[in-house]
Parts: structure tokens; C-alpha cells; sequence
């Protein structure tokens, strides 16, 4: 075949033209390929949460946690056995005692008084999936409001043993306050979307001021001997500060994570104290806190 010239009549052979029509085509199709093959390995390097497939549906609650914390509280106290060391030492080695017991007699009641309590936590957290466990560290001062006490007296006529006709009155009074406290307790939760459902147990140390004071007034006669005694008035006094008393807590409450990092608490607790010098203290809380996880 001779070279072509200028305004030379190009023919192409039929199965040319469907192959350069093909080409196009070929090319969208490769590069849709590509397209898909460079988004599905994008994707694969997305965190789980944007991917949505492995995303949790509770909030984390482990590592550490400080907070502040604020309420009411509401403290029960029995003065019931305040009166009985102090009666038992100044009627010691007498009838009327080994007979009738004075030292028994329930000379004050049980009172109970409201106030406001506040302070802080420390806690840490393990979690796994929803079950959440961790310790806590918590001090509240009620210094300013939780006080309380009681006055009054008893008096009986008796006959004993020994032919003696007996009177005998108890005057007495007691106060009692709370100043702090600081409680070291496990919890238990529950991860439930952004709340932690929980309970506690613990142990727990109170710091208290206290004062009792007995007054013992006794005479009688014997009328077969016409001997007499009495009369006579004996007072003790009981009393310390800055006392410390161990005791048993447990509670009930919520976090609310409103945050990743910030939630907000509400919380009933119960306290029961052991005996001061014969006053059995306990109290219910409900506060409110707000705390932070690190």
C-alpha cells in the first residue's frame, strides 16, 4: 500500500469502530472499580464508633473519680442507756440496785433531729461490659446542724429485802452531736445507657461531742426498826469531744453521665453507729453530687 496524501479518503474497518466505541466504557468501569475498592479500604480504617457496627450502648465508669456532694440527713438518736453506767456506779453495793436495778430504768427517751450534710468522694472503678465494681472513699461534715437531746426524770417507791421502804428518782439529761464522718465502702453497678444503677456497703468512723449528766436522789425508812437513811442527791457527769465511733453503712443511688467525663449522683445512704457512752446514733442521707472521671 503507497502512503496516503493530503485529502486522502481514511476508511476504517468495521470491527475498529466498535472496538474505539468499547473504550470508553471499559475506562468508566475500571475507574467505578477502583473508586470502590479505595473506599472499601478507607472504610476498614474507621474507628468503630463512626462505622456504627460495634458502637456500645452504655457509658464507661472505670478509672478514677472525685466529686462534691450536698444534702439533707436526718439522725435518730436513743438516749435509752445514756443514764445507766453513771446510776449503776452510784448506787453500787446497795439493795436497792441488787434488787430493783435502778441503773435500768430507761430515764431519757429517743429524740431525733434534721440537718444538712456536704463533702466529697474519691472512688475507682473497674468495669466489665455493664458490670461496673469499685471502692470509694467519702468524709461529709453535719457539724452545723446535727444535734441533739433529751431531759427528764423517773422516780419509784419500792419495798426491799432488808424491811426498807425506798424512793428513788433519776434526774437526767444528754446531748449528742454529730461532726463528721468519713466512710470507706464497695459498690456494686450496673451499666443502663448513660446510668449507673448502684449499691454500697462499708464501713464507716464518726466524730462526736457528747455530755450525759445523772442525778441520783434516794431515802427511806424501815418502820419495824424505825431506822432511816437518806436523804441524799448524787451527781456524774459523762462527757467528751472529739470522740470516735465506728459504724456499718449501706445505700442506693444513680450516676448520670451527662458527659463522657462528667455525671451527676443521687444517693440515700444509712448509717448505724456503735454506742457512745450508751447513746446508739444512726442516720439517713440524701444528697445530690456532681463528679468528674478521669
Amino acid at each position: 500500500m503507497g502512503w496516503l496524501g493530503l485529502g486522502a479518503d481514511v476508511r476504517l474497518r468495521p470491527d475498529a469502530v466498535g472496538k474505539a466505541a468499547s473504550l470508553p466504557v471499559i475506562a468508566a468501569v475500571c475507574s467505578l472499580v477502583a473508586a470502590a475498592a479505595a473506599d472499601r479500604a478507607v472504610a476498614a480504617d474507621w474507628p468503630d464508633a463512626l462505622r456504627g457496627s460495634l458502637t456500645p450502648t452504655y457509658a464507661r465508669w472505670d478509672g478514677w473519680q472525685f466529686g462534691i456532694q450536698a444534702g439533707l440527713a436526718n439522725m435518730n438518736t436513743d438516749f435509752g442507756n445514756s443514764t445507766s453506767g453513771m446510776v449503776a456506779f452510784i448506787l453500787q453495793n446497795t439493795t436497792v440496785e441488787s434488787e430493783f436495778a435502778p441503773s435500768n430504768w430507761a430515764a431519757l427517751s429517743a429524740n431525733g433531729t434534721n440537718g444538712q450534710a456536704y463533702g466529697a468522694f474519691l472512688s475507682y472503678n473497674m468495669q466489665w461490659e455493664r458490670l461496673v465494681l469499685g471502692a470509694e472513699l467519702v468524709y461529709n461534715n453535719t457539724a452545723t446542724t446535727l444535734e441533739a437531746g433529751a431531759a427528764s426524770s423517773i422516780a419509784r417507791q419500792f419495798d426491799t429485802s432488808d424491811g426498807f421502804h425506798n424512793v428513788v428518782s433519776i434526774d437526767a439529761q444528754s446531748t449528742i452531736k454529730l461532726i463528721d464522718y468519713a466512710m470507706l465502702r464497695g459498690r456494686a453497678g450496673y451499666a443502663v445507657g448513660q446510668f449507673l444503677p448502684y449499691a454500697t456497703v462499708g464501713f464507716v468512723l464518726g466524730r462526736f461531742n457528747f455530755a450525759t449528766t445523772a442525778t441520783v436522789f434516794q431515802q427511806g425508812d424501815n418502820a419495824s426498826t424505825g431506822a432511816t437513811y437518806g436523804p441524799t442527791t448524787t451527781t456524774q457527769t459523762v462527757g467528751k469531744d472529739n470522740d470516735f465511733v465506728g459504724g456499718l453503712a449501706a445505700g442506693l443511688g444513680v450516676d448520670w453521665a451527662i458527659t463522657p467525663g462528667i455525671f451527676l449522683r443521687g444517693e440515700w445512704q444509712y448509717i448505724a453507729f456503735g454506742p457512745v457512752a450508751g447513746i446508739r446514733t444512726n442516720i439517713n442521707t440524701g444528697q445530690l453530687g456532681v463528679g468528674a472521671r478521669f
